[in-house]
């Protein structure tokens, strides 16, 4: 080796651009980070103001009693029981039969001719039972909906306690 390598200067990286770089985002991020929100604020609904709304007349609200007796739309007559539903069930499916002949269609569908009849007809019915009751019976309920022809089956909530 000649002496030249020897005493040759050796590649080395210059970090003083680098630092300067870093001190530069440093201070940046000082400055950004008070900018950020700390907490994010939810929009929660108005409370419901206290007057009374009518239902509406296609409303179908079945009532589960704590007797197990079924009822609709609170009428006195008996509907059957949690166990056996078949009285709901019939009168429900002359209900829907009734609703088609007269074409009582859902608000979303009466405009809607290219959708089969027997959709747009309005067959929503709402179920309400007290926090009591077992949920397999409920569901036992729905079922008998069901085989009615109801769709959907809507479950009804008074109170969060």
């Amino acid at each position: 080796m000649s002496e030249h390598d020897k005493t040759g200067n050796k590649p080395s990286i210059n970090v003083t651009p680098l630092i300067d770089v870093l001190l530069v985002m440093l201070i940046i991020f000082m400055v950004a980070a008070p900018l950020r929100p700390h907490r994010f604020l939810a929009k929660l609904p108005a409370e419901p103001d206290s007057r009374v709304l009518p239902p509406d007349i296609h409303t179908l609200l079945v009532t589960i009693e704590p007797d197990g007796t079924l009822k609709l739309n609170g009428l006195t007559d008996d509907m059957g029981t949690v166990e056996d539903p078949s009285k709901l069930s019939n009168t429900l499916s002359s209900l829907f039969e009734q609703r088609k002949a007269n074409h009582v269609y859902r608000a979303e569908m009466w405009s809607r001719t290219d959708v089969p009849e027997d959709y747009r007809i309005e067959k929503t019915v709402f179920i309400k039972a007290p926090r009591s009751i077992p949920y397999g019976e409920v569901t036992k309920v729905i079922d008998g909906l069901k085989g009615a022809g109801a769709d959907p089956v809507g479950l009804q909530l008074d109170s969060l306690n």
